[in-house]
């Protein structure tokens, strides 16, 4: 936020000077200091080097489809694929993605480029993809059965 005026800003305090320079501090102190989220300087160059050409996308608008997505990726590189992830039974998306390159390189362009960055109007966020876990199997299929001689389903319920 730049201060180009300081009268329109001492107007909008109410004419206090202490307050517009308790404002002017305040603001001066947290642009230098390096936790300051928007500051270019610090935000993307700290992300670890890529192993995959795979991109998980966050934030992601709930109209974002799959070509405004492969439209707001393709300038950084060769897109294998660009796919929103929607939800099963109303179709909406789930406000997250996967994007995939087909080299490491043109990935990682594309999540220094794109992360932080505005798409259909929210900031999306541009991390490496994880490998999917896959959730151990049930040790047993068979249901377990009470002192009373009764079997217990435990997706049913009881049986006869």
């Amino acid at each position: 936020m730049a201060l180009s005026s300081s009268s329109a800003i001492r107007r909008i305090l109410g004419g206090s000077s202490s307050s517009f320079t308790q404002l002017k501090w305040c603001l001066s102190s947290s642009r230098q200091s390096s936790s300051f989220p928007f500051d270019d300087d610090t935000g993307s160059k700290e992300l670890p080097p890529l192993t995959t050409p795979k991109l998980f996308v966050s934030g992601l608008s709930r109209l974002t489809t799959d070509e405004k997505l492969k439209e707001a990726f393709s300038p950084y590189g060769q897109l294998l694929e660009a796919k929103v992830i929607a939800d099963r039974v109303s179709g909406r998306s789930k406000g997250f993605a996967f994007v995939s390159y087909a080299t490491i390189e043109e990935a990682d362009k594309a999540r220094y480029a794109m992360n932080a960055k505005f798409l259909d109007g929210w900031v999306i966020f541009v991390d490496p993809a994880k490998p999917k876990e896959r959730k151990p199997l049930a040790s047993s299929s068979e249901p377990e059965v009470s002192e009373t001689g009764f079997r217990t389903n435990k997706t049913i319920g009881w049986c006869g």
